[in-house]
């Protein structure tokens, strides 16, 4: 009987939206920050969010039998996990990426049969506005919230590449890309004898600098500025990019890559992670559909194998590679000089 057909996980996951913009909700009203100070019942909660009557029990019993809040007598709390990961509150917090999904990649979604067709972009460049990056950029508010958010969607594989890597043969490394600076200050409190660099645009600087000061690493770890198109990379015995080769295209993939070889010592790591897609293209779905989040966000952004980006590596110069996972869906390849 296990191998008839049945419908299940057809209408699971075509029906995949409707708990997804269940918690996404969740999120945009605050709601786990709000019963992570006390526990509440629906009237409190239909008050305190401003719920119509006719949909706040539902709503949240959906997000009950989801799995996301508890119920006991009639009173809600957060569950451990999305007490610990969904209160804006705690530096854990990882809700600043799903606030970036409910606010433009579940809208842009929605042309992915466009993007599809076309190859096409379906984001703000669609309308004729101005680029992703060239908007966060240009708002230091909101490219906070953005660095913020890759923070917290980062910060596993992080603490993961901190304790993985064989840093013992290594006294230096810069992370490309830096972002607030999660990847270096995890790798540096992990491994005091590193010393950190971040490096990235001028205008990450004052974010990167005081990510840097909370966690007590001013003495050990500096922000360079530069651009990692118009610049060379700072020499380090380690380079990092975290996140960052999957946004272009493929020559400026190389581009990155040979960058990143010109930049290191003999003996010299380079370490790139993401949501490296498996080499028979059938497990990594995540990854897979980090592709096509590409597609709908970057001009000729993909994701890849383990096996591709080896094969930039050793087109680059590198004797040596290999592919170790981290945390979930996201692995690291790695590259010696």
């Amino acid at each position: 009987m296990s191998n008839e057909p049945h419908p299940d996980h057809i209408l699971q996951i075509g029906l995949g939206f409707w708990p997804s913009k269940t918690l996404l909700s969740a999120v945009e009203l605050e709601l786990f920050t709000k019963l992570a100070n006390h526990p509440a019942t629906l009237a409190e909660l239909s008050s305190s969010l401003g719920l119509h009557p006719r949909s706040a029990r539902d709503f949240l019993d959906t997000l009950v039998a989801l799995d996301f809040l508890d119920r006991n007598d009639g009173v809600y709390s957060n569950t451990p996990s999305t007490d610990l990961f969904l209160d804006k509150r705690k530096p854990s917090y990882l809700g600043g990426i799903l606030e970036m999904a409910n606010l433009r990649l579940y809208p842009f979604w929605g042309n992915l049969t466009t993007a599809l067709r076309t190859g096409e972009p379906q984001n703000e460049a669609r309308t004729g506005e101005a680029s992703t990056f060239q908007q966060l950029y240009a708002d230091p508010e909101r490219l906070h919230g953005f660095l913020k958010a890759m923070t917290g969607i980062s910060h596993g594989a992080n603490l993961a590449i901190a304790q993985k890597f064989p840093w013992k043969q290594y006294h230096s490394a810069v992370d490309v890309g830096t972002a607030q600076g999660d990847l270096i200050s995890q790798v540096v409190l992990a491994n005091p004898h590193i010393a950190g660099i971040g490096f990235d645009l001028p205008e990450v600087a004052p974010i990167f600098q005081d990510y840097i000061v909370a966690n007590n690493l001013d003495s050990r770890v500096k922000f360079q500025t530069g651009s990692f198109f118009d610049s060379p990379l700072p020499r380090a015995d380690v380079v990092m990019m975290g996140h960052i080769l999957h946004d272009w295209d493929l020559d400026t993939k190389k581009m990155l890559v040979r960058k990143a070889y010109d930049a290191l010592p003999a003996g010299g790591a380079f370490i790139v992670y993401e949501s490296i897609i498996d080499d028979d293209r059938r497990k990594n779905a995540f990854g897979l559909m980090m592709s096509l989040n590409m597609l709908i966000e970057t001009p000729g952004g993909f994701d890849y194998t383990g096996a591709d980006c080896m094969g930039w590596m050793k087109e680059a110069g590198f004797r040596e590679t290999r592919v170790e996972h981290l945390v979930g869906p996201e692995s690291m390849v790695i590259g010696t000089k």
